[in-house]
């Protein structure tokens, strides 16, 4: 059973209020935006190009949020441009008298004007760190603006952010709403096609944040679409983010509160994982480094648990407090405040800031979650059971790591017996390759430059630490070695600026089980050592897949993937073509185009150390792939859907991806 204590009546539509000229004000101009595109919306890449959809999807969802829209449409037109819908109140389109122009001239022309510095227009937004609608007019070719207000539809059209028309008067219409289509400038964005799933994503998002808000994409290019409504709001979120896991118990405790002029709205759910996933939001805008209102949110948790386990005697006097990780330990949650001036620290929106806040959320917490534990014996034991557990594997991970440091195991004057060092001290000239197995170790070791390039061999499959508690890790050798190596400690003690090495290289055999050794790695890096990926310093080598050797030649050609192998050979075929050699179908040397000897590798055992060098290692010609998180949350859902305990889930993946699987080596 969820708690749904919204007191206050804010989920009651708001009663229309009108939003006209008055409402517009005015900070500063627009001069600036071409010359440094980069300030306002971040650079002018992939990133940057899908920050102009937002800017005016948040308005969309703003007038959501206040009451007055209940669909956002995104389409990604064939021509190239982007059209964003909404049926809220349409952009105002009466005279601004600080500007002599209309409202919907002003928030197009004029940065930081808007219904959100200090007027009426609107309670709730995205702050004042929104660069707004006029940035991404600015930037764009072409951008149409067409809204209905007051009984008809009005149209005005600009190029690079000036006027091209004055505002045409249209028929009448029955609706209110605002549509905007743009085309964003050529010779200002690096690309500008734009990508189907970053849209999809956003969308999902929105409508999870915002109760009661329709979105749909359509796609012209390739007639895809898609819609969401989620009438659960953020309690679907977390259905959603613990898909994959285990949940202690099927109910989702929730709260939505207002509180003086701030809505607390909180959702949350335990599972075994050994994790926590806490996502925070303030007025539907992430917040990765939390802010206020986590801090609230986590030191209510703390205090109700422990006093809940004490007072029904779980914990007993003599016992410690619960920590907040013990308590926080598989737990999932959505923080989602809306607050009238948010208050976010950096550009980024990054954190928030607001003082108040943390009091608001901590009351709101406290309160209700100490409702939910007592009318929910059953879950509340098993959460403070699970907490318990979490502090047990807490003490012994303590032990393990103190012994561990007492011995000087985790300090660079005792690196492992199986590391071949570089000769370098400085680590932005320092490579580490983690290797497959003893074989291929050897002749990395024998093949490398030692003065840059290190080698650590790994023996066998390591450890699945998407089950393991760090006690376990700690007692696995090859984790342990991993982590000496790299000198930066693990969790508590874990420091990246001692990284040894500007590069972390995952060097395994082209097959299944390569594969398998680099998802685990990966599912390591990914859960203790963030910051190594955030840092880009983590990539994955890519061995060679074939040798093909030409008749009189001494020397080779290496091939990578079965594309670049295809391109070879129509190419070599072609050639023969046309130099009038015989070439038939039937003959194998055909297929081989003329190679006298075409080798597939199956494991880097098969090169000696000079091959493994020139192919795999060599900073002039090897190939290789940096990790990167773009999404933490898609990441996050894929390392539990292949490492987690869930196999059904699993086998699901295997059968709908298995079909695009081509030369499967079993």
């Amino acid at each position: 059973m969820a708690l749904n204590n919204n007191l206050e009546g804010t989920e009651k539509v708001a009663k229309q209020k009108n939003y006209d000229s008055d409402d517009i004000q005015v900070l500063e101009g627009l001069e600036p935006v071409r010359k440094r595109p980069g300030m306002y919306i971040g650079g002018t890449g992939f990133d940057g190009l899908h920050h102009l959809i937002k800017e005016i999807a948040d308005n969309s969802v703003d007038e959501a949020i206040a009451g007055y829209a209940k669909e956002l449409k995104v389409y990604l037109l064939a021509d190239g441009g982007v059209r964003v819908d909404d049926d809220g109140r349409g952009i105002p389109v009466g005279k601004v008298a600080k500007t002599g122009k209309s409202a919907l001239e002003t928030v197009l022309t004029i940065l930081h004007a808007g219904g959100k510095f200090g007027g009426n227009g609107y309670k709730v937004s995205s702050g004042l760190h929104g660069v707004g609608i006029s940035v991404v007019n600015a930037l764009s070719n072409r951008l149409l603006a067409e809204v209905h207000v007051g009984g008809y539809s009005y149209t005005q059209e600009y190029n690079k952010g000036i006027p091209k028309t004055s505002i045409k008067k249209g028929e009448k219409v029955d609706n209110t709403g605002t549509s905007i289509t743009f085309y964003p400038d050529d010779t200002i964005f690096e690309l500008t096609e734009f990508d189907y799933n970053w849209v999809l994503d956003y969308l999902r998002h929105q409508a999870y944040l915002t109760k009661g808000l329709r979105t749909f994409v359509y796609d012209e290019r390739t007639n895809k679409s898609y819609s969401f409504y989620f009438e659960g709001g953020i309690q679907s979120y977390v259905k959603h983010l613990n898909i994959g896991k285990d949940a202690l118990d099927e109910d989702i405790f929730y709260v939505d509160k207002q509180t003086k002029e701030t809505q607390v709205e909180v959702a949350l759910q335990y599972t075994d994982s050994y994790t926590e996933t806490i996502k925070a939001f303030a007025n539907n805008v992430f917040n990765p480094d939390g802010g206020t209102h986590l801090t609230g949110f986590r030191s209510a948790l703390t205090r109700i648990v422990n006093e809940y386990g004490r007072k029904n005697g779980y914990i007993k006097e003599k016992d410690e407090n619960l920590s907040g990780e013990d308590c926080r330990e598989g737990l999932t949650a959505v923080i989602l405040v809306k607050i009238p001036d948010p208050q976010f620290e950096g550009q980024t929106k990054n954190k928030l800031g607001n003082p108040e806040t943390r009091g608001y959320v901590e009351q709101v917490m406290s309160e209700y979650l100490n409702y939910y534990l007592e009318e929910h014996p059953a879950i509340a034991k098993k959460i403070i059971d699970k907490a318990l557990l979490s502090a047990r594997a807490r003490k012994a991970a303590r032990a393990a790591r103190e012994n561990i440091i007492r011995k000087g195991i985790l300090e660079g004057a005792s690196m492992p017996g199986k590391l071949a060092d570089c000769s370098s001290k400085d680590p932005k000239d320092s490579e580490l390759y983690l290797v497959e197995g003893d074989s291929a170790g050897g002749s990395a070791k024998s093949g490398r430059d030692s003065k840059t390039q290190a080698i650590l061999p790994l023996r066998g499959k390591v450890l699945n630490v998407e089950r393991a508690r760090l006690d376990k890790m700690l007692a696995n050798n090859e984790i342990l070695n991993l982590i000496k190596a790299m000198g930066v400690g693990i969790e508590e003690s874990f420091d990246v600026r001692g990284l040894r090495y500007d590069k972390i290289i995952i060097m395994t055999d082209a097959d299944i089980d390569g594969a398998h050794i680099s998802t685990l790695l990966l599912t390591f890096f990914f859960r203790f050592m963030g910051p190594v990926i955030d840092g880009g310093h983590l990539y994955l080598a890519k061995p060679p897949l074939f040798e093909l050797v030409k008749p009189g030649r001494k020397s080779s050609t290496f091939v990578y993937d079965e594309i670049n192998l295809a391109e070879i050979l129509t190419t070599t075929i072609e050639k023969r073509k046309k130099e009038g050699l015989k070439v038939d179908p039937k003959d194998e040397k055909y297929k081989q185009a003329g190679f006298v000897e075409q080798k597939r590798y199956k494991g880097l055992g098969e090169m000696d150390a000079e091959q493994l060098f020139e192919t795999t290692m060599n900073p002039e010609k090897r190939v290789l792939i940096q990790v990167k998180v773009d999404d933490a949350e898609k990441a996050d859902a894929i390392f539990n859907k292949l490492m987690g305990t869930e196999v059904e889930l699993r086998k699901n993946f295997i059968q709908t991806h298995a079909k695009f699987v081509k030369d499967l080596d079993i």
